[in-house]
């Protein structure tokens, strides 16, 4: 694969979101795109589209705006199909999307999904995966053997990661409006990703039994390096009122957005980076590609008002109305700083 209509000045991978009713930015245009998930309302498995991935999940409700999410590249792009997978790289980045249709337990096909993608990645050469997100249909529902659908999936996802050689990711961890579960992903073959972890939270992969029989498998964040030298770039996990590893203020919303809140600064600010080798920092308004996710509709007007005053006015911003990974959760929030 050659770079020849590589731009002169490379943005790298990028990510931008766009409303479902507009037709294009001008920042899409004449890049390459490695993947795009429409969170709609109504899902459909992946597939390929002019030529990318495109994944449509069911995230998108009455009071939430549909919009596509779109990862776009300054390299020629080539993509493909393996088996259930649908996947995009450049050379440096790839993208891959699968979906896991509804079942009474989801175990064994979680875990067969991310051996998949593993499999994939590794063939290709993209052994540093850094973001997945995982979206869940009736995420604090129980399956068919009375274990909650979030834990059945940790059960998959714990196995898999037990075999990978790689170091586990940032993640998203959410629910979706539909059964069944939508799974994407994000790996670099480029540079070295540092994982990182909040000092004010205990690891997820540390977690008590007490959640499950298989502790979550994601890190809080994943760092980037820049290739001029620059801090790079942070990829913050779906991140919630959690401080160790209990929830905390428990049926107060204004009071979960602000511990929620606290925790992404804490992750990404200049004396955690350096904890983890990271020279430099950010803080709330560096962050975009925002993804805001509420649990019950009457708290949306809250917490719009109160994103509004913290990130900036420039970044894009997605609500979805749709369950958290736990049931005393009201609010969970995901982003990228760089």
């Amino acid at each position: 694969m050659t770079d020849t209509h590589r731009s002169p000045v490379r943005r790298g991978l990028e990510c931008l979101f766009v409303k479902s009713a507009c037709h294009g930015r001008a920042d899409v245009v004449g890049r390459g795109v490695l993947g795009r998930v429409a969170y709609a309302r109504g899902g459909q498995p992946p597939t390929l589209h002019e030529g990318a991935p495109r994944l449509t999940v069911h995230m998108a409700g009455d009071n939430t705006e549909p919009f596509t999410e779109i990862w776009v590249t300054d390299r020629p792009v080539r993509a493909g199909v393996e088996g259930s997978l649908v996947y995009a790289e450049d050379g440096d980045h790839i993208f891959c999307a699968v979906r896991i249709d509804e079942r009474g337990v989801y175990q064994d096909a979680v875990q067969s999904a991310y051996e998949q993608a593993f499999a994939l990645l590794s063939r290709l050469g993209y052994t540093e995966l850094f973001r997945m997100w995982n979206l869940v249909g009736a995420i604090t529902g129980d399956n068919a053997e009375g274990m909650e659908n979030y834990r059945d999936f940790c059960v998959g996802r714990a196995r898999a990661f037990d075999k990978w050689p790689g170091r586990i990711p940032a993640a998203t961890g959410i629910g979706s409006l539909s059964p069944g579960i939508d799974l994407y992903f994000l790996a670099t073959r480029a540079g070295v990703p540092r994982h990182l972890e909040n000092p004010n939270q205990t690891p997820a992969y540390k977690y008590p039994k007490q959640y499950g029989p298989k502790s979550p498998s994601f890190a809080r964040a994943t760092h980037l390096p820049a290739a001029d030298g620059s801090t790079g770039t942070v990829y913050v996990s779906g991140t919630a009122s959690i401080v160790g590893d209990d929830t905390v203020h428990h049926d107060d919303i204004a009071a979960q957005v602000d511990a929620t809140l606290a925790n992404i600064e804490a992750l990404i600010s200049p004396g955690n980076l350096r904890e983890h080798g990271v020279e430099g920092g950010y803080g709330l308004k560096d962050l975009d590609s925002i993804k805001v996710y509420v649990r019950d509709e009457h708290d949306l007007p809250l917490v719009r008002a109160r994103c509004a005053e913290v990130f900036p006015d420039h970044a894009d911003i997605a609500y979805l109305n749709v369950d958290v990974c736990r049931p005393d959760l009201l609010v969970e929030i995901e982003g990228i700083a760089g």
